[in-house]
């Protein structure tokens, strides 16, 4: 049949069909939501053709107390399940949910995760409350756990002391990362020689179950204490030139290189920033990627740039140089802390523009799916630095630099990579911005002009997006559109007559139109974008009258060139600004 839409007519065709009893669609429905599932790794388990991340045993399927019946491979569902593996492993016939619910948690399986989470929370107060600790928070640690048991049962344990002269990033990464220990600390934050594990059954014998945990760990922070015993027998400047075996990426070359890369990039960088700041940051650029060759991080990988910081402290750097040693990494996700320091701030942005000007310059570009050197989380990082900061950087004489380094290295014409890494940069603005609340349009009017310096374009988004609230604004806005809109398709290049100006209405445009270019000048070249936006709300009025009175497009083609002349002149100076046509 022709449906009308605001487009106009179409023809459609109306599909009618039936509904299904739902015992009828699931069991067609069910396997396919179960194979949806996403897991970053899944297998074939035994004979079963199924890819899941773990075997699938039994398959728990009713529908109004009557079973819903389909296959996953060599399994085909049910309503028999069974308790916790250890403590009740009796087959459970199920006959609905609530009933589910009541008999798992009486074969020792606590099925809502919430109910897990806040039993294990408590029972960590509990028992941290014994030895006067409180736990360390760690909400990532404490989810993972949640659902890794299913009868959880926190319990206390105890290490010797002598491991907390260790580097306290270390004892909790042996504990966190291999154990899926909760680290205990005093009032003042200070680690306390006790640990917090979840449990996944009610032992019989709970002392001997913390025994076997205390074991455990001891052996853990025993050899922490070798390597980092050990380490220190080589200062890090010497390890610098082991770089040399690490690869970075095989058409990039070693971590040597790269780090010789960035450094350069650093001391380019610290002279725009604060020239006086070149001896230490070049030092941290020199020394931050050492530690990779320590068998501290061989070990705990995790602890790269903390290991180097705390072996920088003791072998007497400056703070600014151990610290940067560490904080180059920052931020290490979306949120994280920046650098706290410029030296820091300057080594991490070389190192992270080194990467991604690299991985760009060899076609390993970052997809919907695939982004394996956190190029995404690179760039923006560096966004957030010279934003936060305010660094007056340029974006394009920063990716040039850095190209300059990686010449021999690229596989792909420059030109090209740098428009791509400017492209990808501004994709990560924009959303950054949008994240934050910022109006698409005003962040696409801006953008649309410029990408280059980070700060200048963020006071001029601010400015934009304040100005879009004012009385008089939205008619500039119109006024423009207008006349970009008849210069399309004129030539490019237009000469302004002024004698030529014949009615009164173009005169008086044409000498706001001075006057503002003056001010406008000004006002963006002290960078107050503020009062320049005011500035062109003033030409409201001589716009308006001059549209409203004048033809433009007329047939003497002096006059017309002149008057086409006028708009491009006001329109350049518009774009001097911002895009105003991407505004909504």
């Amino acid at each position: 049949e022709v449906i009308q839409t605001e487009k106009g007519e179409y023809l459609c065709a109306i599909k009618k069909e039936p509904g299904k009893a739902t015992l009828e669609i699931l069991p067609t429905l069910l396997p396919k939501i179960i194979l949806s599932i996403p897991f970053q790794k899944s297998m074939r388990w035994a004979e079963n053709p199924i890819r899941f991340a773990r075997p699938i045993h039994w398959i728990v399927s009713l529908f109004g107390g009557e079973v819903i019946p389909f296959e996953m491979g060599d399994v085909r569902s049910g309503n028999v399940t069974y308790g916790h593996r250890f403590m009740h492993p009796d087959p459970i016939v199920v006959k609905d949910f609530k009933t589910y619910l009541k008999k798992m948690s009486q074969a020792s399986v606590i099925v809502d995760p919430a109910e897990r989470k806040k039993r294990i929370e408590e029972g960590m107060i509990k028992e941290g409350a014994r030895v006067s600790g409180k736990v360390l928070k760690d909400e990532e640690l404490l989810n993972e756990v949640n659902f890794l048991v299913e009868y959880p049962l926190p319990l206390c344990g105890s290490f010797d002391e002598k491991f907390l002269r260790l580097p306290r990033e270390v004892v909790i990464h042996s504990m966190k990362e291999h154990q899926r220990y909760f680290p205990l600390m005093d009032d003042h934050g200070k680690l306390l020689p006790h640990f917090i594990f979840i449990s996944n059954i009610s032992p019989k014998d709970e002392k001997m179950v913390v025994k076997g945990n205390e074991r455990v760990l001891k052996a853990r922070l025993s050899d922490a204490g070798f390597f980092f015993e050990d380490d220190q027998k080589i200062p890090l400047e010497k390890r610098v030139e082991e770089l040399k075996k690490v690869v970075f990426q095989a058409k990039l070359g070693t971590s040597y290189e790269k780090v010789m890369r960035f450094r350069n990039l650093a001391s380019f960088i610290v002279e725009r920033i604060n020239p006086g700041l070149r001896p230490v940051v070049e030092r941290a650029a020199l020394l931050c990627k050492a530690d990779l060759v320590t068998g501290m991080v061989g070990e705990f990988p995790k602890l790269q740039g903390s290991v180097g910081k705390e072996y920088a402290r003791l072998s007497g750097e400056k703070p600014e140089v151990y610290e940067a040693i560490y904080e180059h990494y920052l931020p290490g996700f979306s949120g994280d802390r920046l650098p706290s320091n410029p030296v820091g701030d300057i080594v991490s942005i070389a190192d992270k523009m080194d990467t991604i000007v690299g991985c760009f310059g060899v076609g390993l570009l970052p997809t919907g799916t695939a982004d394996p050197f956190g190029l995404r989380r690179q760039a923006l990082g560096i966004i957030r630095i010279i934003l936060e900061k305010e660094y007056s950087l340029s974006l394009a004489e920063l990716i040039e630099k850095s190209g300059e380094q990686l010449k021999d290295k690229m596989d792909r014409p420059f030109p090209g990579v740098k428009s791509e890494i400017l492209d990808f940069f501004r994709i990560r603005y924009q959303n950054f911005l949008q994240d934050k609340g910022y109006p698409f349009d005003v962040i696409d009017a801006v953008l649309s002009t410029s990408l280059d310096q980070l700060v200048d374009i963020q006071r001029r988004i601010d400015a934009l997006r304040e100005a879009k609230e004012w009385k008089d604004f939205e008619s500039i806005v119109i006024g423009f559109k207008r006349a970009m809109n008849i210069l399309k398709g004129t030539p490019s290049k237009k000469d302004l007559t002024p004698s030529l100006f014949s009615e009164a209405a173009e005169k008086n445009l044409f000498q706001t139109f001075l006057k503002a270019k003056g001010n406008i000048d000004q006002q963006l070249e002290k960078r107050d974008y503020h009062s320049a936006l005011l500035e062109m709300t003033r030409m409201k009025g001589p716009i308006d009258e001059f549209f409203d009175k004048v033809m433009v497009m007329v047939e003497d083609e002096a006059i017309r060139n002149n008057r086409l002349a006028l708009l491009d002149g006001i329109g350049q100076l518009f774009l001097r600004f911002a895009d105003f046509s991407k505004l909504t």
